[in-house]
């Protein structure tokens, strides 16, 4: 038997071991995304000011302070799980490395980008902003979905990186033919849109570089000082539930900072929805079907999926905001993209597990969350 067939069982044992020892934010956690979107939601219309203030304090332009703490606390002690002493046994996948690259980078913004003209054809201000949230490949909450749905955090680990160096690398070349080359290609209106590397590796670095250095460091300095036996058994558990009170934070922060202009224009976020629902479906089901035909294993079949359908939308409106400005119907289309994925992914991580006890073996619950 193979080390990744061994480290997957004892994966599904520890996770089937925890069914019965549910916390109540476990439990219930569909019903407390739905009550932080309220909340952020109650709090950008009926408290005066309140979007000024979160976003008056920012970590560099354009990118808020409040948001990323909260992805900071949420994705950290995912990080901090992470065994990167295995990360070789994930990079020798070719298989996996592979069609997460053509996933996330050739099939996912042709979609995007087919999804926003079909739907949209007479919005070009969102039809843009839907077309950068598809370019902005995920490296950020795709963490928590995966860690939800039981799969391969080793994995998650690797592609994010991946997915990091690509987006600093072809984000703006990818921007110039999807909004530019390719629609003048076929007889449409295109938009321009100037990014600078530097801009985009600074999101990355903000987003992604603090929270991983903040893990590794973290698992090197515990093992060190106590050994592996008490990190995991140990820290781990009482770190873990952060990574989901991150998570309720930030929706609340998000939804607070565009409260007033999602129930000011619910018209116009409705018709934004639409091909984002479309989007993430479309991704999540094709990506999951891929990793089962290449027999991946049910955790990296979840892992590529749910890296295929996220989207990085702090770069997505960071971009929005920076071009177009912050009342633009790009910018509107931006902030949708997160407050549809939220919903819609978290849903997919129920449907992942049910799939994995259909088409896989058992690998547990939602409460994987909580395991080392």
């Amino acid at each position: 038997m193979s080390e990744a067939s061994v480290l997957d069982g004892g994966r599904r044992a520890g996770a089937q071991a925890v069914v019965g020892r549910l916390s109540v934010l476990d439990r219930f956690l569909p019903a407390w995304i739905l009550l932080a979107m309220a909340a952020g939601l109650g709090l950008g219309r009926l408290v005066p000011g309140s979007a000024r203030v979160l976003d008056s304090v920012q970590v560099s332009s354009g990118t808020s302070l409040p948001i990323f703490l909260g992805l900071l606390v949420m994705m950290y002690p995912v990080l901090a799980k992470v065994r990167y002493g295995r990360l070789q046994t994930v990079t020798r996948d070719r298989r996996l490395l592979v069609a997460s690259l053509v996933m996330n980078w050739v099939v996912g913004p042709a979609v995007m980008f087919s999804l926003a003209w079909l739907l949209l054809p007479d919005e070009p201000a969102y039809r843009t902003g839907l077309v950068i949230v598809g370019l902005a490949r995920c490296i950020a909450m795709v963490l928590v979905w995966n860690e939800l749905s039981c799969g391969d955090r080793e994995a998650a680990a690797v592609l994010v990186a991946l997915n990091s160096l690509f987006q600093i690398a072809a984000f703006s070349l990818l921007a110039y033919f999807y909004l530019g080359l390719l629609p003048h290609w076929l007889g449409l209106p295109g938009a321009g849109l100037h990014l600078s590397f530097a801009r985009i590796a600074e999101t990355v670095a903000i987003f992604l570089g603090v929270p991983l250095v903040a893990g590794a460091l973290t698992r090197l300095v515990g093992e060190r000082a106590r050994g592996r036996e008490w990190y995991e058994s140990r820290l781990l558990p009482r770190l873990g539930p952060f990574a989901l009170y991150g998570l309720l934070y930030t929706i609340v922060v998000l939804f607070a900072l565009q409260g007033r202009t999602i129930t000011s224009r619910p018209g116009d976020v409705a018709r934004i929805a639409l091909p984002l629902v479309a989007y993430f479906g479309l991704m999540w089901f094709g990506s999951f079907a891929l990793g089962r035909a290449l027999r991946l294993g049910y955790p990296r079949t979840a892992t590529l999926a749910f890296t295929a359908a996220g989207n990085n939308f702090e770069l997505a409106i960071a971009v929005a905001i920076g071009v177009f400005g912050v009342t633009s119907g790009e910018a509107l289309a931006g902030v949708v993209g997160p407050l549809i994925e939220v919903p819609v992914l978290v849903s997919l991580v129920y449907v992942s597990l049910a799939a994995s006890r259909r088409l896989f073996r058992p690998v547990g619950t939602v409460a994987a969350v909580e395991q080392p």
